[in-house]
This record gives C-alpha cells, sequence and structure tokens, in this order.
C-alpha cells in the first residue's frame, strides 16, 4: 500500500511539472576569478514580501556547461551594505537549498493553499544571505537542460527532440530537464570545493557591496562533509591568493545536525534506538522509541559483528578515492560499505517503527516541514521572476550517483583534520543538533566532537552543558562550549531545526555574528571561554509530543507546543480538504482510508499499549512500512526528482543499488 501511496504521489508531483521557457533579460557582470554572473532583480511578493528589501537571483558560470544557481536577499533590519553576509546549503548529496529558504530559515515559505507567507524569524533579519544550489545538477543549477519525460517502466529520463510532448509519453511527466551525465557535477565533496569557491568568488566579486563585514558560512546534514572541507579550501586558497580573486572574510560556520564521520555516526544510529546500549547514551533516543531486546541484538551484530558494517567502514576509510569508478580496492569498497550499513543498521529503525527519520515524534507520511514549495517553484511565473531554466527539484539523482560513484557517504574524507584547521584559525565552529532526528542524530554529533584534538577545554572535562537562554525566557536547549567551539543540543526538533525551533535558531545565529557566548548572548568569546555545568546533556523528553496517528497533509506546526496545531484528526482535514481538491488532496484521502488499518496493524505488531510507550517502555517487532521492495521514498517527501530519481539510496551509472531512501538533506 505505501508502494501505491508513492506512485500516487509522485504523479501528483509531476504532474506541474511542464516545459521551461528560456529565461531571459539577466543583467551580467564578471565576478572575482574572471567568472561571469548572470542576475535578475527578484520582485517582492515572490518570496521576500518587503518592497525595500531587495532580492537577486542569478547563476555563476563557473566552467563550461556548469551554473550554480544561487538566491540572494539583503538584509532586513541591517544595513544591508554594512551587514555580514551569511551563505546557507542544503546537503544531500544533491539536496536544493530551497529546502533551506522555503522550509527553514529564509524569508517566506508557501503554506497548503500555495500562498506565500512571511517567516517573522529568517536569518536574513540579521545579515545579507545568499542561498546557493551545489554543485551543478541540483535545484535550479544547471548543466544542459534538455526537454524530456519520464519512462513509466524504468523511471528513467527520456530526451525529446523538441518542448513537445508525445502522446507515448505521459504528459503529466513532461518538462525541461538536466541531462543525464554524471561528468558534469562533482562525484565527491572534495571536488565539489572548488566550484563552490568559484561561486563565492563571482557573488562577491559582482556585489562586493554586500560583503563587508564578514562571511558566515552554514549548513546541515551532509553539510558536515561540506562544511569543514569547503571552508578549509575557503582559507587555503585565501593564502594562495591567486590574481584576480579576492580573499573571502569567513569568521564562523555553522552545521545542524551535520553527517561529519560516518563510522560514528552509523554506530550512533545504533546507540540512538538501542535500550540497552551500554556505549555513548545509555539509554538511547530521549523520546523512549527503543527497539526490543531481540531487534536489538539483530542491529548489534549488523553494526560490530565481524565483517558487518564497522569492519566494512574501516576498510572503506583505509583505501583513497580511486580515480577510476570501478577499482574495487577503493570506490566500490566504499560504496559496498555504505548500502550494506544503511540496509543493516540505518534502515531497521524505520521498518520497525514507520517513523519520519528526519523527526521521529512522527509517523510517516509527515507534513513537516511543509513542502508545498516545491509546486510553487515550479509554476511558470515564479520560474519567469528567477531565472529558471529547468524544473526544480529537491534532491538530484545525477550528484547523488555521482557522489555514490566514489563511496563519499561512507568515507570520513579529513573533515575532523579539517574542523580543528579551523579552530587553529580562530574560525568560531558550532554544531548544533535537534535532539528528534534520527538521520544525522546527535548521539553521533556529540561522538564526533569529543575526537577534537585542539579543544582541550572541551574533550577534557572542564567545559560542561549549560541552559541556552533566549528572549522567550523559554529552555530550548542546551549547549556546551570551549572558546570558539560549541555543540549545541536544540531540544523537540528534527532535522531541519530553525524549522521547528526558530527562535533559538535565530538568535544563535545573531550571537555567533557578534562574536558572542550562545549560552546567554553577553560575553564575547575569547579562547578561554567555557560553559561550566555537567559533562553530558541529561535531558529527558517527556513523550508527550511523540505522535500516534498519521497527520493530515494541511497540518501546521506550533513552535511554542511543540506540536502540531488542532485539530489534526485525518478524518476533519480530509473532509475540509474535499472542498480544495487541490493536488495533494486525493493522496490525503487514500492515506484516510488506510490510517485507521496502518495503525490497527502497528499496534498489533508491537504488542504494547500507547500507555507503555509513552512511558518509556516500548516493546517492538519488526513491521514493513513506509518503503516498497525497491526502498522508494516515503510518502511524506513531496520532492520532485526531475532527473528521474525514484528515491533509492545509492546508484552509480544504471546499477540497481539502492539510493538512500531519505538524503542527508
Amino acid at each position: 500500500m505505501a508502494s501505491v501511496i508513492f506512485h500516487v504521489l509522485l504523479l501528483i508531483e509531476l504532474a506541474v511539472a511542464q516545459f521551461v521557457a528560456e529565461p531571459t533579460n539577466f543583467t551580467t557582470k564578471t565576478g572575482h576569478a574572471g567568472i561571469n554572473v548572470r542576475y535578475k532583480e527578484v520582485p517582492a511578493g515572490i518570496c521576500e514580501q518587503d518592497p525595500n528589501v531587495k532580492s537577486y537571483s542569478g547563476f555563476a558560470d563557473v566552467a563550461e556547461d556548469q551554473h550554480i544557481f544561487w538566491w540572494f536577499f539583503e538584509a532586513r533590519n541591517v544595513d544591508p551594505t554594512t551587514a555580514p553576509l551569511t551563505i546557507w546549503i542544503n546537503g544531500g548529496p544533491g539536496s536544493s537549498s530551497m529546502i533551506g529558504l522555503f522550509q527553514e530559515l529564509g524569508p517566506c515559505g508557501v503554506d497548503y493553499d500555495g500562498n506565500v507567507y512571511n517567516n517573522p524569524y529568517s536569518w536574513s533579519n540579521i545579515s545579507n544571505m545568499i542561498f546557493i544550489d551545489q554543485p551543478t545538477t541540483t535545484g535550479l543549477s544547471y548543466s544542459i537542460p534538455v526537454p524530456g519525460y519520464t519512462d513509466a517502466s524504468s523511471g528513467n529520463i527520456v530526451a525529446l527532440p523538441n518542448a513537445t510532448c508525445p502522446d507515448y509519453a505521459d504528459p503529466s511527466t513532461c518538462g525541461t530537464y538536466n541531462v543525464y551525465n554524471t561528468t558534469l557535477t562533482a562525484n565527491s565533496t572534495v571536488a565539489a570545493a572548488p566550484n563552490f569557491y568559484l561561486t563565492l568568488q563571482a557573488f562577491t566579486g559582482a556585489f562586493p557591496q554586500y560583503a563587508q563585514n564578514g562571511v558566515y558560512f552554514t549548513t546541515e546534514s551532509y553539510g558536515g562533509h561540506y562544511g569543514p572541507i569547503f571552508s578549509r579550501y575557503i582559507l587555503e586558497q585565501n593564502a594562495v591568493n591567486a590574481t584576480g580573486t579576492a580573499p573571502i572574510d569567513l569568521r564562523a560556520v555553522l552545521i545542524g545536525n551535520g553527517w561529519f564521520n560516518p563510522i560514528l555516526q552509523y554506530e550512533a544510529y545504533y546507540n540512538f534506538a538501542s535500550n540497552y546500549s551500554t556505549q555513548l547514551h545509555q539509554g538511547g533516543n530521549t523520546y523512549g522509541i527503543h527497539y526490543n531486546a531481540s531487534i536489538d541484538n539483530y542491529v548489534y551484530n549488523n553494526m560490530y559483528g565481524a565483517h558487518n558494517c564497522l569492519d566494512q567502514l574501516l576498510d572503506c576509510n583505509a583505501h583513497p578515492y580511486a580515480t577510476n569508478a570501478s577499482d574495487g580496492t577503493g570506490n566500490n569498497i566504499c560504496n559496498a560499505a555504505d548500502n550494506f550499513c544503511y540496509a543493516q543498521v540505518e534502515y531497521p529503525y524505520d521498518t520497525v517503527f514507520g517513523r519520519d527519520e528526519y523527526d521521529i515524534r512522527y509517523l510517516t507520511p509527515s507534513p513537516f516541514p511543509y513542502a508545498f514549495y516545491v509546486d510553487y517553484l515550479n509554476s511558470e511565473d515564479v520560474q519567469a521572476a528567477i531565472g529558471a531554466f529547468t524544473n526544480f527539484s529537491e534532491s538530484s539523482s545525477v550528484t547523488s550517483t555521482a557522489f555514490g560513484s566514489t563511496g563519499d557517504d561512507a568515507r570520513e574524507i579529513g573533515v575532523t583534520a579539517a574542523v580543528e584547521y579551523l579552530i587553529d584559525h580562530n574560525v568560531t565552529f558550532v554544531m548544533y543538533f535537534g535532539d528528534a532526528d534520527y538521520n544525522c542524530n546527535w548521539f553521533g554529533g556529540e561522538a564526533f566532537s569529543k575526537t577534537l584534538s585542539n579543544v582541550a577545554a572541551y574533550t577534557n572535562g572542564s567545559a560542561g552543558f549549560v541552559n541556552i537562554s533566549t528572549s522567550d525566557a523559554i529552555v530550548h536547549g542546551q549547549v556546551k562550549s570551549a572558546g570558539k567551539f560549541s555543540f549545541v543540543r536544540i531540544y523537540e526538533s528534527g532535522h531541519e531545526v530553525p524549522f521547528y525551533q526558530p527562535l533559538v535558531s535565530l538568535e544563535m545565529v545573531n550571537r555567533t555574528i557578534n562574536g558572542l557566548d550562545i549560552a546567554t548572548g553577553q560575553t564575547i568569546l575569547t579562547s578561554s571561554y567555557i560553559t561550566k555545568g555537567p559533562v553530558d546533556t541529561t535531558f529527558n523528553n517527556t513523550g508527550s509530543t511523540v505522535t500516534f496517528d498519521i497527520l493530515p497533509l494541511n497540518a501546521t506546526y506550533n513552535v511554542t507546543t511543540n506540536q502540531p496545531n488542532p485539530p489534526y484528526n485525518v478524518t476533519a482535514a480530509a473532509a475540509a480538504s474535499r472542498r480544495l481538491l487541490t493536488r495533494y488532496d486525493r493522496a490525503l484521502l487514500d492515506a484516510e482510508k488506510i490510517n485507521s488499518r496502518i495503525n490497527k496493524r502497528m499496534r498489533e505488531a508491537r504488542d504494547v499499549d500507547v500507555s507503555k510507550w509513552k512511558a518509556h517502555e516500548r516493546d517492538v517487532m519488526p513491521l514493513h512500512y513506509g518503503r516498497d521492495a525497491e526502498g522508494r521514498r516515503k510518502t511524506g517527501r513531496f520532492a520532485l526528482f526531475a532527473d528521474g530519481a525514484k528515491g533509492r539510496k545509492h546508484s552509480h551509472g544504471h546499477h540497481e543499488t539502492r539510493r538512500r531512501a531519505e538524503p542527508r538533506r
């Protein structure tokens, strides 16, 4: 049934696909490093609602057939010519930064009815903001746009001779796509760094007035790879000072729910789900959603048994990138290790509980964060306003396939050394984690933080966790800091922290930009600064925000109560939505029909009542729910894979290895 719903939703989503008219009326400038920048001023109302705040979108032409999309917003409450420049990129690899813009921290969002609304917690309140889709083919970045359609039997994008949908193609899948060519995008984090750097050179050269007071790099998820490696590359290029380039004044890096070290973070999947672990954080996640003893033993062996996940990851990280993708002593070992660890260590949590990897408080399909912006970006007027050359997709299978060919997800790739390098070069470094995220959970993040060799006060027990004070006088989390390094745990938050906890997120960034401590915003950071408190963060969520019903797609999230706004039962929402009959409602009604049956099956399979679960005494048996046999994405993610991905975990070439069903966004 989950497979049926997936296909219904995919077809609904693709129904908005269309051939994109080639945009016109770009202004062209030459930025630093000789990189051309083509851009438009975006009218107020497309995203930013204030007509006095300027917004630009465009492309950095970093190489032949490689055009990186960016969208810039002036600071709202600070003079943009004296404001800092904050960069945001999402992860994936291949996840669009429009996720961050529309779902998390940008000036606007899109609601269930397709209306644009103002985000009062936008990070552009305090800083100039640029959102970058990278590498090429991610989001609205493009290589070679081609008309095409999705073949029903294979899922492949088939190019067409012109922008006419033939009778043998499903018209709902006809549109403008990137040509499927993995040589026109990066195939690893290290390979992606130069074009990211050139994009910054291009933008700051074309708009020097917007980067006069420091540059701050923010990212999340696979940004745990991107952030450290890209930032080190920037500092190294500053030192090279090549002719035609300009130094980038990088002052801080903030990474939310990052994927830093796959060895530690695959271990963390087990620790997060286990109620029996004797390792870090005995007792597992603090929402009480844990394996029973049988499943615990199963996953433990998959992780630590001889020749299983840990051994395979160690073998992978003993081999460098192979220049030949078919070299079995390098890239294929890492790709195979990642596939094994995903299937045997990460994925069991999904099959047992049927919960959203990005926020375990919700069953799949989860309506949070809101995904309605995908349709909005594929509307003709918006495409023209921002200068889009292709249909929008949240995730690029071209990019993820390319990265899969080198096994980048399973590699540590020098992230630890890069973070230490940044700290040594006086760059503030902040790791923040929503504690309800499983995909890149805070257990793994904290384990990584303890491996850093040059923040002794953090790792030797001198520093401790303290509450974060915010303007609403509510404790939203804790921080442990030593010098300019901080680890932050945010309560009642999924993977995309600024969506769930926007106030503390904004104040955290504001304090970092101003060189102040995250805990209070009152103390100027120095190398000797430390927070004094318990070595571990032991706050235990009550479980009161864990839901036991599938929520309707028009549910809204209350950032004060940390729960959906009532009423949010499926039947009531479906009745209301029948009057609207938007394209998502058909899927909602299908979900309504099976909702009670699914929940009955889940509870019977778990052999546990709700009161015991809420009391943190969960005892369950496996239940496969949320993906079909091919590992297709859970139905709660309405991402249009405009280049033909169907949501498998990994693939290289056209082999049927699975693509990550839940990318590290």
